[in-house]
C-alpha cells in the first residue's frame, strides 16, 4: 500500500484500490478471473501465480490535461468537481518525469501555448503526452492542440527545449479541433526527423509510435511476452498467426523462440493499423527473422477469408470486446493445434473461451499490469481437444 496526497484529499480517485494491501488486490483479481472461467473444463489447467507489478514508478507514459494559465500551466487532470489537479508528482510515473514536466511548464509559457478551457471553449493546448523508452531513456513528446495556429511558436522555441531535454528525440503536434473530451485527433505533425521510440523486451526490439497502442507497464509487459515464449517454444509449431498483432510483440517473441529449433518458422501478423504494421516489419528486420509477413488488415476478416494452410499456433490479443462469436466459431472449425489468448478483459475472454468448444485451457496466468485498480491482463494457453 502506498500513500498518495491526491487520493487522500479526494482530488484524484484514479487509483481506487490504493488503500488496499497489495496481496489483497491480487487475491481479488484472481477471484474475479476464476469467476469468469467457472463454466469451463479446468480439469487439466495449470494455474500460475500472478505476476506482480512494481507499486510505484511503473508507467512509461503520462497523459496530462493542460489547464490553468499560460504563465502558470497545470499538468494533470480535471476531476469530477471540475478542479484542475497538478499530478506532476504522481507516484505512478518515474521520478525524473517531474523534472521534465517542470521544463515543459516553462516551455508552455515561452511559446505562448494558452491552455484550453473546456467551459469557455477557448485556448489551444489541450494535452501533453509524454512517453519514455526504458531501453534507451529517449522521450516522445506530443502536444495536442486545437489548431495548427501555434505550431510556429513551438518551432521557434524547440531548439531551446531540446537543449534542456536532449532525451526528447520524438516531438509531434496532434490536432484535435473538437470541443469534446477526446484525447487526440487524426492529424499528427512531426517536428523531429525521428518518428518512433525504440524499446526492447527480452532482446526483441519493438517500436513505440504516436497514436499507437503500447503497454504502459514495461516490467509486466516484458514478463507477459517472455511467458508466451516459454509456453510455446518446445511445441511442434512450424507456422503461426498473430491476430490483432499491434507492433508484433507476441508474434515476434514466439517466432524468435521457435526459430532457434526451426529457422524456417513462418509468422503472419495481422493488424488494422498501417503504422503498427510498419513498426512490426522494422522489428522483424532487426530480429533477423526472414519468413515473416505482417499485413494491415482487419484481423477477424483476414482469418475468416484467408484460404492458406492453417497455422499450428494462433495468437489472439483482442481489444476489450474480445474476439467475438463469429471468429471463435471459425477458429473451432479451422482448429489449429494450439492457441495463445491474451486479454485485458477477463469477462469477454471468459465468453470467448466458452465459444472455443474444441479447445481446453491448459495454462493461465494473471499479469498485474494496472496495480491499485481492478484491471489486469491474462495469458492463457489452449490446446485442441482430440
Amino acid at each position: 500500500m502506498i500513500y498518495c496526497d491526491h487520493y487522500q484529499s479526494q482530488q484524484c480517485q484514479s487509483c481506487q484500490w490504493i488503500e488496499t494491501d497489495y496481496p489483497l488486490q491480487l487475491q481479488q483479481k484472481e477471484t474475479h478471473l476464476k469467476q469468469q472461467l467457472a463454466k469451463l473444463d479446468l480439469s487439466q489447467l495449470a494455474w500460475f501465480e500472478p505476476f506482480r507489478s512494481p507499486l510505484t514508478a511503473f508507467r512509461n507514459k503520462a497523459k496530462m490535461v493542460v489547464s490553468g494559465a499560460v504563465e502558470r500551466p497545470i499538468l494533470g487532470i480535471v476531476n469530477e468537481q471540475n478542479q484542475a489537479v497538478d499530478l506532476t508528482d504522481c507516484e505512478l510515473y518515474p521520478r525524473h518525469f517531474a523534472e521534465v514536466f517542470l521544463v515543459l511548464k516553462d516551455f508552455i509559457g515561452r511559446a505562448g501555448l494558452v491552455p484550453y478551457n473546456v467551459a469557455k471553449q477557448k485556448g489551444e493546448l489541450k494535452f501533453i503526452l509524454l512517453t519514455e523508452s526504458r531501453y534507451n531513456h529517449e522521450l516522445m513528446l506530443r502536444f495536442v492542440l486545437r489548431s495548427e495556429n501555434k505550431i510556429p511558436l513551438i518551432q521557434r522555441e524547440l531548439a531551446k527545449l531540446q537543449a534542456k531535454l536532449p532525451q526528447l528525440t520524438v516531438i509531434t503536434v496532434n490536432i484535435q479541433p473538437q470541443h469534446a473530451a477526446i484525447l487526440e485527433g487524426e492529424k499528427e505533425i512531426f517536428l523531429t526527423k525521428q518518428q518512433v521510440l525504440e524499446e526492447q523486451f527480452n532482446q526483441i526490439p519493438l517500436f513505440i509510435r504516436p497514436q499507437g497502442f503500447f503497454q504502459t507497464n514495461p516490467t509486466v509487459a516484458e514478463s507477459l511476452y517472455a511467458t508466451a515464449q516459454q509456453w510455446i517454444k518446445d511445441l511442434p509449431i512450424d507456422s503461426l498467426w498473430d491476430l490483432f498483432c499491434g507492433v508484433g510483440g507476441f508474434g515476434l517473441h514466439c517466432a524468435k523462440a521457435l526459430s532457434e529449433k526451426n529457422p524456417d518458422v513462418k509468422l503472419t501478423g495481422i493488424e488494422i493499423s498501417p503504422s503498427a504494421i510498419q513498426a512490426a516489419k522494422k522489428s522483424a528486420e532487426k530480429c533477423g527473422l526472414k519468413n515473416v509477413n505482417f499485413q494491415s488488415l482487419d484481423a477477424a476478416n483476414f482469418a475468416l477469408k484467408d484460404q492458406q494452410a492453417k497455422p499450428d499456433l494462433v495468437i489472439v490479443n483482442p481489444p476489450r470486446r474480445g474476439i467475438g462469436k463469429v471468429l471463435a466459431q471459425f477458429l473451432n472449425q479451422m482448429c489449429p493445434p494450439f492457441m495463445l489468448y491474451s486479454s485485458c478483459n477477463a469477462v469477454s475472454m471468459g465468453k470467448d473461451l466458452a465459444e472455443l468448444s474444441h479447445y481446453q485451457l491448459r495454462k493461465i496466468q494473471l499479469f498485474d499490469m494496472f496495480p491499485h485498480t481492478s484491471h489486469y491482463e491474462v495469458l492463457g494457453l489452449l490446446i485442441r481437444q482430440n
